[in-house]
């Protein structure tokens, strides 16, 4: 019986691994590419660098006028006010219905089609005077904008410019303000870097529908030889007495014994990085809890209505420099107005005096409290970043997101152990995570990225380590994949020999 499990476990782990080393020596060196080039993302903090100021705002249109005019009225999830169609000031509003609108806000007339001149324009105010560019098209969807965010910008139209970043913009196909840049740089890297670390040649195609299943099904037969290889391995290394070739490894061949001695070696980060890459996938609903909903309208009031917005846009502009972008927002009760500027820095004043808010820190929590209808356990005061709630570079996957401080942590008694995040100062709600979601974090983001602070804070270290272990599984699959071609030969050379 042991003999035959031990002849089934040779057997697994050899085919296996003539299958897969080759995704493993691809996920160990993209992996290293994703540390340094990410995928494509136009980070809110580009968007508002890229965007026009908004000045001369004297003949422009309050929210209500322009809405009202549109046909629009009642109550809003969301309102905006840019130049980012064109250059030309809009109104992007979500209804509370769901729908959305694009209108003037010189003349409350709704936008018309996205057409290539709006496309080109888009484009040139986004980049400047100085730069050539060429018109390519629409696309639904390519290698660089598999992001769900870009579900409802879609079809994209696509720009390329002739900077020297051969840089490539896409535009949205029902706003039309540029959703995502990626250079050159970008785009070559990523076809050894995201692209195919996160297997997108299944995305997109005829495989669209099952990318996530093959992802998971392969990330599993991973683990299956790994696990068997490192058993096998432990079962030929001879730790007490050498065999007689004087080595503690059986094999005479270079790349077997290098295959033997890296599998012992870095197994274990093998299986940790696949096994972290598949909780990545939440795989079949595994760590997805039921959510409740936020009571948001319990801590900000109910919500924005057109008719109530009535000040115009220069009252809100008016002694206020780079000013980007207008955000209407209902905070503890009071309509109110996020001014962006092109540095990220946000400011929020009332919409109807354009006066600074400022919140006690006591109301601010108070409020949380109605957040979810569950006790409220108890409420942390972050001054600094923390395992669960921290930073990261922009081109990473999490990273390129608000992460203001401080902050508010509201930790419920409920059946999920929910904590909600505010703005300690805005009274914005960032987010918020369960005891699933906070598990998910260990099994993903510290096992896959090492997302531990004391780690990440002392850079380059944190890219030494990284970089050492990914080699060391890089030297583990390519052996692996060696070994498997010249079995392969060998077996096709039989076989021509019986022919």
């Amino acid at each position: 019986m042991a003999s035959r499990l031990r002849r089934w476990l040779y057997l697994i782990h050899r085919w296996l691994g003539v299958g897969l080393c080759l995704f493993l020596f691809m996920w160990f060196f993209s992996g290293v590419v994703m540390m340094y080039v990410g995928y494509p993302k136009l980070t809110e903090q580009e968007r508002l660098q890229h965007l026009p100021a908004l000045t001369a705002t004297d003949g422009l249109l309050s929210p209500a006028d322009a809405l009202d005019r549109a046909g629009a009225s009642g109550a809003l999830r969301e309102l905006t006010l840019s130049r980012a169609r064109a250059g030309a000031p809009v109104y992007q509003a979500v209804l509370a219905g769901g729908e959305r609108l694009v209108v003037d806000a010189e003349t409350g007339q709704l936008a018309e089609a996205v057409t290539r001149d709006v496309v080109m324009a888009s484009a040139r105010v986004f980049t400047g005077d100085k730069v050539d560019m060429r018109y390519g098209g629409t696309l639904d969807e390519d290698a660089f904008t598999h992001s769900r965010s870009l579900d409802r910008h879609r079809p994209l139209h696509r720009v390329d410019l002739a900077d020297p970043e051969a840089t490539r913009l896409y535009v949205s196909g029902t706003t039309g303000e540029v959703v995502r840049d990626a250079t050159r740089q970008e785009r070559g890297w990523n076809y050894v870097g995201a692209w195919i670390h996160w297997l997108y040649p299944f995305r997109g195609n005829v495989f669209d529908g099952q990318w996530a299943n093959i992802v998971n099904v392969l990330t599993i037969i991973g683990l299956v030889l790994t696990v068997a290889g490192t058993v096998v391995g432990v079962w030929r290394w001879r730790f007490a007495t050498p065999y007689r070739n004087g080595k503690r490894t059986p094999y005479p061949e270079r790349a077997m014994r290098w295959h033997h001695v890296s599998g012992l070696l870095f197994a274990a980060i093998t299986l940790t990085w696949l096994f972290s890459g598949l909780m990545s996938m939440g795989p079949w609903g595994f760590l997805r809890s039921p959510v409740s909903p936020l009571q948001t309208e319990a801590m900000q009031g109910p919500p924005l209505t057109v008719a109530a917005l009535t000040m115009p846009p220069r009252a809100l502009t008016d002694g206020r420099a780079h000013v980007r972008e207008l955000q209407w927002v209902r905070r503890l009760g009071r309509e109110g107005v996020a001014v962006h500027d092109g540095s990220g820095r946000i400011e929020l004043v009332d919409a109807r005096q354009g006066q600074a808010i400022t919140f006690e820190r006591e109301q601010i929590v108070e409020a949380a409290a109605r957040l979810l209808q569950a006790p409220l356990a108890r409420v942390d005061i972050l001054q600094r970043y923390d395992l669960y709630y921290y930073d990261r570079a922009p081109h990473t996957m999490t990273g390129g997101r608000e992460r203001p401080l401080p902050i508010i942590r509201a930790v419920f008694d409920d059946a999920q152990a929910t904590w909600v995040h505010v703005d300690a100062t805005t009274a914005q709600v960032l987010g918020r995570t369960d005891s699933n979601g906070r598990l998910r974090r260990w099994l993903f983001q510290m096992l896959h990225s090492w997302d531990w602070l004391p780690l990440l804070n002392q850079r380059p270290l944190w890219d030494i380590v990284l970089i050492a272990l990914s080699v060391g599984g890089g030297l583990l699959s390519a052996t692996g994949i060696l070994i498997g071609w010249r079995r392969i030969g060998r077996k096709l050379k039989v076989r021509t020999n019986v022919r």
